[in-house]
């Protein structure tokens, strides 16, 4: 048994940098290399790619990454571990398979099965969305379970040398490789729970070592920015670094960034396998970009899957023009309110419904501030006119009547950005809970089939559950204030339709004055322009390992991802909205900052 393992991060998401991976390879001393490639509208994509050709719907990109450095792989005895195989993961397999056939290298490559649902589901007129409880649409594009780590660690243990996986959650590629290295038990659960967190830092590539991190002056060389490394000890513990003479930062605050990033209650981050809780997390700068994570704690897991589904709702068409000189703002507000009119009119003439939604945002006046914008005029912004409808027609015929506002309306508009806008099918998501043993898991290597058997259920004691913490009340008076960013880093993300936004002090003792100002109804009042103003709502947890807050911004995204109208579908800069809010503080605080 080793006595630590070395799991490098070479992919965040379907499009990601395609050096990372070399980098890694020559520079990490690798145990194991994982790739991140899936979202749910990524499998939306890649299950549409496959309706038009059986041998798409995974990321190729993970193909033409990995084939030049097989030889490499071959020789440093380095396992590879992704969910590249999307919609299709046994054709990515086939597309692997070639290129090692073609390189003259010798590998080992499996294939996990049984998160695709797509036709399986029993009694599908029973299940109900998570979220809203909404029955399950009529026609889905796609149903994948998010599977855990049994299946990856069965196929490490038969041998596998690469392990290609259709819908893991993200931080099972690299749980896995822990599991079966140091044979933890699956009722390891702090262990689990450090796997978990481990993967969870490195799963989003270079955001662990300075990529969208707050305080991005301090970060160097981002042309070439290290791609993370966790080296794993026995116990669960490990280290954050990037590969020597990289670019990039690895410190507290940016792990602890990413620590936060896309989680919900951080007391309870459900996991197929664990049941994590990391508000006892520590951060311990080590040396030179290298931190040191520990604290996490874990729980038994549900006997649930969680299921996301895609499907289809109507269409969408998205059109930018530039509007510029005098009074650019206000022209280009009745310019786009005319183009909606008008078209509305026109559908109605013919006999079709009016718009689904329509969202009209002028880039340049700081329209995703809402309220919070200072900057009211312009002599040029973009106007940003999305729209959805349920028949297709409707939106092509919006698409061309868009150009003669260049000559009928307001002067100062240069035409539309890209040419006419086309029309897309809207995508949505659909979450759900099923039994674990609705998928049959089984490892597939060279045509051969092998079952995995999922660990035994172990039922959670609701009694030992942890109460949440309280943060520690600000001792002295503020007769002063200074804006977050002084006091905090933060960052957002996105989950379906809803956002987080994680804050973590740049000094502990900051952490009283900003949990004190930073309360649910001031988040609320400060995101209201973002906030659905029926479902929306704003919970906070305090995490007093990091001193940190996490805020969850439930149905802030206008539907999320592609079926969002919104420039920030995904609430990627909602943490710096909230980073202007002012902080009352002691005059003390206020002079340090100084």
């Amino acid at each position: 048994m080793p006595t630590t393992v070395r799991i490098g991060c070479a992919s965040a998401f379907w499009g990601d940098t395609s050096t990372a991976a070399a980098q890694l390879v020559s520079g990490g001393n690798l145990d194991y290399l994982v790739f991140d490639y899936l979202a749910e509208i990524t499998m939306s994509l890649m299950a549409g790619a496959r309706l038009k050709d059986p041998q798409a719907g995974f990321a190729g990109d993970f193909v033409e990454v990995l084939a030049p450095l097989l030889t490499q792989l071959a020789e440093q005895k380095i396992r590879v571990i992704s969910n590249a195989g999307g919609v299709n993961p046994q054709a990515c397999a086939a597309a692997l398979q070639a290129a090692c056939d073609q390189a003259g290298v010798q590998l080992k490559i499996a294939v996990l099965l049984g998160d695709d649902l797509q036709g399986q589901l029993k009694n599908p007129a029973d299940i109900r969305e998570m979220f809203s409880g909404a029955p399950l649409p009529r026609m889905c594009v796609s149903t994948n379970a998010y599977l855990g780590a049994p299946g990856i660690v069965e196929a490490l243990r038969l041998g596998a040398d690469i392990v290609i996986t259709g819908r893991v959650v993200d931080s099972a590629v690299v749980s896995a490789a822990l599991v079966h290295e140091f044979d933890w038990s699956w009722h390891d659960y702090d262990k689990l729970a450090h796997a978990a967190l481990a993967g969870h830092i490195i799963e989003c590539g270079a955001q662990c070592t300075g990529g969208n991190f707050t305080d991005w002056r301090e970060v160097p060389d981002y042309e070439h920015i290290g791609f993370p490394i966790v080296e794993v000890s026995a116990d669960g513990q490990f280290l954050v670094s990037k590969p020597e003479g990289s670019g990039g930062l690895v410190t507290p605050l940016t792990v602890g960034e990413q620590m936060l990033y896309e989680i919900g209650d951080p007391q309870a981050y459900l996991l197929p396998d664990v049941i994590c809780d990391f508000t006892q997390v520590k951060l311990q700068q080590q040396g030179k970009n290298v931190v040191q994570v520990h604290g996490a704690k874990g729980l038994p897991p549900s006997d649930k899957y969680k299921v996301s589904a895609t499907y289809p709702d109507g269409f969408r068409c998205t059109a930018s023009c530039l509007m510029a000189g005098i009074d650019a703002v206000d022209k280009a507000r009745r310019v786009s309110q005319a183009i909606i009119d008008k078209t509305a009119e026109m559908f109605s003439l013919r006999g079709w419904a009016p718009y689904s939604e329509t969202h009209v945002e002028l880039l340049g006046s700081e329209a995703t501030y809402g309220p919070h914008g200072q900057r009211r005029d312009s002599r040029e912004v973009v106007i940003k006119i999305a729209v959805r409808h349920p028949d297709k027609r409707a939106l092509v015929l919006f698409s061309k009547e868009i150009a003669q506002a260049a000559t009928g309306m307001a002067p100062g508009l240069t035409g539309i950005v890209g040419g006419r806008p086309t029309v897309y099918p809207v995508i949505r998501l659909f979450s759900f809970l099923v039994d674990k043993s609705a998928c049959a898991l089984q490892v597939d290597i060279a045509g051969e089939r092998h079952p995995c058997a999922l660990p035994d259920p172990v039922a959670l004691d609701s009694a030992g559950l942890p109460l949440a913490h309280q943060p520690p009340k600000p001792q002295g008076r503020a007769d002063a204030s200074v804006p977050l960013v002084k006091l905090a880093v933060a960052r957002s993300g996105d989950k379906g339709n809803h956002s987080n936004i994680g804050v973590m002090p740049r000094h502990p003792d900051y952490l009283p004055w900003i949990a004190e100002a930073l309360t649910t109804s001031v988040v609320v009042d400060w995101m209201r322009h973002v906030l659905d103003p029926l479902l929306g709502r704003v919970e906070r947890w305090y995490l007093p390992g990091t001193h940190s807050l996490n805020f969850l911004l439930e149905n802030a995204l206008g539907g999320g991802g592609v079926a969002s109208l919104r420039i920030d579908p995904q609430g990627k800069a909602f943490a710096q909205q909230l980073l202007e809010i002012q902080i009352p503080v002691p005059q003390s605080i206020a002079e340090q900052l100084d």
